[in-house]
């Protein structure tokens, strides 16, 4: 079921690509891994549902039916990613947020974990993919100063380390996890970390899922080439009104034509 590639990128041959050079350079194949939880399917909807890129496929573990126009399946099978077979793609995102089982179309999708990260990336890379965006969350307040901006992760460094020409890595704020704790102390134990979270900074907080598809929809648009990191700041900044000018600033883009 594979595609030859329809267009190959390239907008991050120049400093500056003007915007109509974008838009042309993404009508290619876009490849969502992930395409599940709220986050997963604002990011389909908006970027398949804008009809730049001229196929949107999306990994699964079964054969289903999408109702949007223009989105197919990519079927993985049951072995390790690096036996998967190749398929072609120029643009690939990858998103962590958990199916909701109640939704009988993710439970059919392939659910990547973090712990994939550097096995995913090798094999995004050798399927052609130039441009990889990576929706990365973590628990709002948790992240330390240090890596907000940077590589957080060996993970990391060696997606960097693939050879894309445009690595876009969001760092998204979520509310911390539910967990069952059977034992009371453990129980108590939370409330009281939980009331920390009423000293998290506003710019801290978690974003709609709908701005955080916004963004990686305006940054594949317009982002040069190298590793771009979005702190989770900024992307609660960016979130908060016109959206277009937080992101020039955050790539260097500022005052460019």
């Amino acid at each position: 079921m594979a595609l030859d590639p329809l267009q190959a990128l390239q907008a991050a041959n120049r400093a500056v690509p003007p915007a109509t050079a974008l838009a042309t350079a993404t009508a290619g194949t876009l490849l969502i891994a992930g395409a599940t939880g709220a986050l997963g399917q604002e990011l389909l909807r908006r970027l398949a549902g804008g009809h730049r890129f001229a196929h949107v496929r999306v990994l699964s573990r079964e054969p289903m039916r999408d109702g949007m126009r223009g989105v197919e399946t990519c079927l993985c099978p049951d072995l390790p990613i690096a036996q998967w077979g190749l398929t072609s793609a120029d643009t690939a995102v990858i998103a962590f947020d958990p199916p909701r089982l109640y939704h009988g179309r993710e439970r059919a999708l392939w659910v990547p974990q973090p712990s994939d990260l550097p096995e995913l990336s090798r094999w995004l890379r050798a399927c052609g993919v130039q441009t990889l965006a990576i929706v990365q969350p973590h628990d709002q307040g948790r992240l330390p100063e240090a890596l907000k901006r940077g590589l957080a992760s060996l993970d990391e460094q060696a997606v960097v380390a693939s050879g894309f020409e445009r690595v876009i890595l969001l760092r998204s704020a979520r509310k911390p996890l539910n967990a069952k704790l059977a034992n009371p102390a453990e129980r108590l134990a939370a409330w009281m970390l939980s009331v920390m979270r009423f000293m998290v900074p506003t710019s801290e907080q978690p974003v709609r899922p709908s701005k955080v598809a916004e963004l990686v929809d305006v940054a594949l648009r317009i982002a040069p080439a190298g590793v771009h990191v979005a702190a989770p700041e900024l992307v609660w900044q960016a979130a908060q009104g016109e959206m277009q000018p937080v992101v020039r600033r955050w790539l260097g883009l500022e005052g460019a034509g």
